[in-house]
This record gives structure tokens, sequence and C-alpha cells, in this order.
């Protein structure tokens, strides 16, 4: 069947209609207890349908504890011995999540990542008897670009993360996560942090990868901004703009949003998608930027972190060549800020050595992890605790240059000195489910 060009806008317009219709706010009551008036009962049977739109997915050994005589939301939860999810469908944009934790009769400890692993409440405590609030703000999207229907080139590995598809996935995990209630309401009037990078920016989504992208949304404060995280492993500036990930975000983008650029590690290998640092790296960066500016965004250039690569003094040697210098200098000649953590990296590795540092990096032997029968060796790619130590250096790079968004950190974050790294002994995250053997593009 032939259609017209007047048939086939017609039909695009009717989609948009639609996707502008669906409902973007949710009240649920966790529990086999009877629920709060206007708010949907979820039961540990609750399990997400396409039509229904919402319920568990990927999980398991559910329990839905019940009191007698129920009265409110915190009467009731929902818990598990495992990580467990629930996924609600979502037009894509920034929505504002309130949680209700705890037990009327015990305690509870639980930590929310959210789509691949986005680290969104770090850990909140309640002591026998007693309930918390917590609250975040997520960015959720599709790859559909707007109102042009085309689609970003997704790679065959990503045609099942969690955060290209149509509905928002939460994640509650830790040593007793207890859900009593769940409220998600879309937010239009606050900025956007669209983070555009490689691997070591993506939200990874399998154990044991991580990267600082995924951790630094548990930095920001709740209802105040949204970090949208674009970035995929092994992305050049120029594969970035070629498969419309760049577009995207243009298709999202509003006045008052942030662009963070991070690229070097994949740009500076030979092939179709090379570039040279002082000539066709700078001119795309500079490209970018105008691009930014004319939509009245902010770009934000971060310059890439170093490898783990150790001369036998103990020092850091330089393989990223000149495109961290070409980025400063980027900086300068465009006047944008400039987040150096290719320099504060360096301090920090070496401020752990070389024995200390693996554990900031994925190095495991054989057999750590399931399926996993070779060891694992990088010196690319992150553990969550490197990633976590990263997104610090980043916190103080927004500080120290980006005072627009500095605003909108928490006000409680400690004060991190690179010189002075955290301990892994000292640091912990509760891992998720999904588990990964393959490295990340990009090693």
């Amino acid at each position: 069947m032939l259609f017209s060009k007047k048939h086939f806008l017609l039909v695009c317009s009717v989609c948009v209609v639609c996707y502008a219709d669906a409902q973007t706010s949710f009240r649920f009551d966790f529990g086999s207890g009877k629920p709060k008036q206007g708010f949907i009962q979820v039961t540990d049977k609750t399990r997400y349908t396409p039509e229904q739109g919402y319920g568990f997915e990927f999980s398991s050994g559910l329990i839905s504890q019940n009191f007698e005589k129920k009265k409110k939301p915190e009467d009731d939860y929902i818990t598990s011995l495992k990580p467990f999810y629930f996924s609600v469908k979502l037009p894509e944009g920034n929505y504002n999540v309130k949680l209700v934790l705890g037990d009327k009769v015990g305690t509870s400890v639980t930590t929310v990542k959210a789509e691949c692993r986005r680290l969104m409440v770090e850990k909140i405590e309640t002591g026998k008897g007693k309930f918390a609030t917590a609250e975040f703000t997520v960015h959720v999207r599709d790859s559909v670009i707007r109102p042009s229907g085309a689609k970003v080139r997704l790679k065959s590995r990503e045609i099942n993360y969690l955060h290209w598809d149509n509905k928002l996935t939460l994640e509650f995990n830790n040593t007793a996560p207890k859900v009593c209630a769940l409220e998600i309401d879309k937010v239009e009037n606050i900025p956007t942090v669209f983070l555009a990078g490689n691997s070591t920016v993506v939200d990874q989504a399998d154990e044991p990868w991580a990267a600082w992208g995924q951790m630094i949304p548990v930095f920001f404060q709740p209802k105040k901004i949204a970090v949208a995280n674009y970035a995929e492993s092994g992305e050049t500036l120029k594969a970035f703009k070629g498969e419309r990930r760049l577009e995207k975000i243009w298709s999202m983008a509003k006045p008052g949003d942030y662009l963070f650029i991070e690229f070097a590690h994949n740009d500076q290998k030979p092939g179709g998608n090379h570039l040279d640092p002082f000539t066709t790296y700078k001119q795309t960066l500079k490209e970018w930027i105008a691009e930014a500016k004319k939509r009245q965004m902010m770009p934000v250039l971060v310059t890439s972190m170093n490898r783990r690569s150790f001369d036998s003094t103990g020092s850091i040697t330089n393989s990223l060549g000149d495109y961290p210098e070409a980025m400063r200098q980027t900086g300068k000649e465009e006047n944008v800020a400039v987040i150096d953590l290719n320099a504060m990296s360096k301090v920090l590795y070496e401020a752990w050595g070389p024995e200390k540092s693996i554990k900031a990096f994925v190095h495991f032997p054989a057999n750590t992890f399931p399926n996993q029968t070779q060891e694992l060796k990088d010196n690319t790619h992150f553990t969550s605790f490197g990633a976590y130590e990263l997104a610090k250096c980043i916190v103080i790079g927004i500080k120290q240059n980006v005072p627009s968004l500095a605003k909108y950190l928490k006000q409680d974050i400690p004060v991190f000195d690179p010189a002075q790294p955290g301990s892994f002994e000292n640091w912990s995250l509760p891992a998720s489910s999904f588990i990964g053997s393959v490295k990340p593009d990009g090693n």
C-alpha cells in the first residue's frame, strides 16, 4: 500500500498526540493490605506487562508484608533478599520520584538505582518502627528523535538496555530494602545536564563495570535538576554525532540546560572515526559548543581521565597524548568551562599507587562472577568504587568551574581531595543483578 506525504504527516501527528497524552503521574501503595485512596496497589504478584504499564521485572523471592488494621501506606511494604526491580511505562522526560521506606516493627536499609544501575539513593537506614522519605529526579528516554521520528542508531548490545526503553525501571537493593509507597510526577521546569561521552561516562549496564556518569546523579539535590546520561561505550566525537546521539540531545534540550562533553580514549585510535587533537578534534568540539550556545545551553568540557598506566617510579604515564591539552585550549579559546579530570585522575591514581589503584579498576580472577572463565584485567574501565571516586572529582570541578550548576549540588557533600582519596575497605555499594564478562567497547 502506498501512502501520500499528507497521510504520513497525519499518522505522525496522531502518534505525537498519543505520546503527549500518555500518563505521567502515578501513586503506588506497596504491600498486600488495602491501598490508600488514589493509590494503585502493588503486591508481590504484580508483574510488568506492556498493557498494564507497571509491575516487577527481573525479580524473584519478593515478600509482600502486611499488618492488621492497615490505615496508611507505611503499614505494609514489599521486600526481598535479592535486588528487585519495578518498572513503570512513561513518556520520555524528567520525573520527580518520592519513596516511603521503612518497617513499622523492624529496621530497613535501602539503596536505589534507576535504569542501568544509575545511583539515585546511596543508602537510607531506618530504625525499628521508623520511616524515611527518599526523593530524587530521574531522566527517562527512548531512542526516537521527535518530532521527525528518526531513531538513534543503537548498537546491538544496547537494544535491551534499560535506559533506551519506554519505561522507568527502579532497582531496590541493600541488606533490607523495604518499600512502602512510590510516587512519580513529570517535571518540566528544571534544567537537565546532558552527558556526552564514551565507556568512562556511560551508565554501564553490567557489573562489575561502572562509570562516573552513573554515579554523579546521587550528588545532586532532588527536584532541582536532572542528569541525562547519553554516553555510550566505544564512542568518539564523530561516531556520537553519526549515530544521531547528538541529534537526540538537541531534540530534547532547552535553554538553561548543560552539555558535558568528554571524549578522547577512542578518538585517538586510528580508523574512520579518528580525529587529530589540535585540528579536527578541536574543530569538532567548537562545532558542538556553537550548537549548544545557539540553543542557550551551557557547554562544559571534561578532559578524559588517565588510564591506569604507572611507570617504574609510581607515576602515571600519559596515554592520551595531546587530547587533554587540546581540550584545555578549546575551553580557553571558546570561553567555556573546563573540568580537568585528566589532571585530577593523575593525582588520584598516584595517591593510591600501583597496588591500591587496582581496586578502582576491573581486575578480578577467573570465576569471580558467573560464566566468567577468564581473568578480567582492565586498566581503562572502573569498578563502582573507582567510578564513584571519579564522580567526586567531577563534583570538585563543578564547584570550581561551573557555579551556576554547583548551586544544585547537595549541601552535605563531604570535602574531597584527590590527593587523599577514599579507601576501598571503607566503601560499599551493593551489586546489581546484571553481571557481564565482556569488556565494554573502547578498552
